[in-house]
């Protein structure tokens, strides 16, 4: 087959609209743990001991939807526009996010999470196939980790949004603000074009049966990488959703702690998003694993010095925890990149599908509620402390990884095949 190694049209375009999206389903996520503290006000007695732990289930609600949703969603995208699927989900989770903020009761704020993540689950398995299917793979990294890089800074802008404007306003107000700029992506995304996929393509995911989904985890690259994402997102995501409470322990004022936060993430988040991606591009022509050995060593690197965020008085804390969190994000395009590299253009929207599956049943929601729990019955530093170690088991994953990524790579042949050119 032939190799197709251009760019198709409208790749630019698609981009920037995919990483607009991407930039506030980041936010969305990171209001609620900006304002966990507030919300946990609200609802609970200040002396209920398990008072965490039950605002930690809020992650839990939106990731249990969002990894149920995500294959069944990632299975239509795999046969039908996946511009209509992203437009659909990104207006569901922005109308639930801003009725987030109307919430009266903690059942109805769990429901509105629930709604969220069902819409996450439309998008997360489809934007990365198109971007995919729109660049070749010699780019594939950097374009990956362009689009990635709305982790840290949507992630940050959340935290920086939900303090300040929580501060002034009320923590409601925070999630009415960032409903309207989502209700406008998800319109401009019905006007989009399908990037062209052949007959023959279509034909091939419409064939696949079941077996042929689970056998993505025969592939051993992949397993090993669904598997250290799993570690990985234990880490960043349970770190994120109670920095609000580890500044507060530390003694840091909240609004302004939070923005600090939030500032720190921006410029070590991104531009390790944007390093790692480019970096992995660079040494893959020399060491084919490059991906798993940027992962890898970024994830170790990082243990060392985020412990020496905990134990160093602030300011300076601020800065190992901006070194901890550079080597953080450092796999993140890589990682993602290896997912689209060793799964056929057939089943790549499920590859995802099922990669947020995994990652999230064994990552995010065990940490929401173990944090909280660790947190609420000792403190909020021996709680990060655990989380330093599950990093270090993430690391290790993809170094162990490495002997198979080349070879699961070439067995894939080129990864465009099945467009059509416009």
């Amino acid at each position: 087959m032939k190799r197709a190694s251009k760019l198709q049209p409208g790749a630019y375009a698609a981009l920037a609209l995919l990483l607009g999206i991407n930039l506030f389903n980041y936010i969305d996520r990171q209001v609620l743990a900006a304002l966990e503290p507030e919300i946990r006000a609200t609802f609970f007695s200040p002396n209920d001991p398990n008072a965490m732990t039950s605002t930690g289930l809020l992650g839990d609600a939106f990731l249990v939807t969002y990894m149920v949703s995500a294959p069944l969603l990632g299975w239509l995208a795999d046969r039908f526009s996946r511009w209509i699927i992203i437009g659909c989900a990104v207006a569901l989770w922005s109308l639930a996010t801003g009725a987030t903020g109307l919430a009266g009761t903690f059942a109805i704020l769990v429901g509105t999470r629930v709604l969220v993540g069902i819409g996450e689950g439309g998008y997360g398995p489809a934007a990365p196939t198109i971007l995919a299917d729109l660049f070749p793979i010699e780019k594939r990294g950097r374009i990956l980790a362009i689009f990635c890089s709305a982790i840290p800074v949507g992630s940050a802008l959340g935290y920086v949004l939900g303090g300040q404007i929580g501060a002034h306003y009320g923590w409601r107000w925070a999630f009415y603000i960032v409903t309207p700029p989502g209700l406008l992506l998800a319109l401009i995304c019905f006007f989009q074009r399908e990037p062209g996929r052949s007959p023959e393509r279509i034909l091939a995911a419409r064939a696949v049966k079941i077996r042929d989904y689970f056998a993505l985890f025969r592939i051993r690259s992949f397993t090993f990488n669904t598997l250290a994402q799993a570690a990985m997102t234990f880490a960043v995501a349970g770190l994120g959703f109670w920095i609000a409470e580890y500044l507060r322990f530390r003694g840091q004022p909240s609004a302004g702690g939070k923005t600090l936060f939030g500032a720190v993430t921006v410029v070590a988040g991104l531009a390790s998003t944007l390093i790692g991606g480019w970096l992995a591009d660079k040494l893959r022509p020399r060491f084919p694993s490059a991906d798993f050995l940027v992962s890898g060593v970024g994830m170790i690197l990082a243990c060392p010095i985020f412990v020496a965020s905990l134990y160093l008085p602030f300011p300076t804390a601020w800065v190992a925890m901006f070194g901890a969190i550079f080597c953080l994000f450092l796999n993140t395009g890589p990682s993602n990149t290896a997912i689209a590299n060793v799964s056929a253009p057939a089943v790549r929207a499920m590859a995802f599908a099922l990669n947020i599956f995994v990652i999230h049943i064994l990552g995010d929601l065990l940490a929401f509620p173990s944090i909280g729990f660790i947190g609420g019955h000792s403190n909020i530093r021996i709680a990060f402390l655990f989380v330093t170690g599950v990093m270090f088991v993430s690391g290790l994953l993809w170094l162990a990884g490495m002997k198979f990524l080349p070879n699961d790579t070439a067995a894939v042949g080129e990864d465009t095949s099945g467009l059509t050119t416009a």
